[in-house]
């Protein structure tokens, strides 16, 4: 993959990772206005940057591994 494909993929996991956020907010507003408990905390959120390879340090090492 070339420098400009690296980009890409990052952005797309960017992208990715805004839908599930929007997704695990919607279902949290849910659940408060059902008067239930939230479903995802803030650890749950926290893990995203990790899932989606979008955390500095991991962005940095991926897009030199590519040199």
């Amino acid at each position: 993959m070339n420098e400009n494909g690296r980009a890409a993929y990052i952005v797309s996991q960017a992208v990715c990772a805004m839908a599930r956020i929007a997704g695990m907010q919607a279902e949290n507003a849910h659940r408060l206005s059902c008067g239930n408990g939230i479903a995802y905390g803030e650890d749950a959120f926290a893990a995203i940057e990790s899932e989606h390879i979008i955390g500095h340090d991991a962005v940095v090492e991926f897009l030199r591994a590519g040199r």
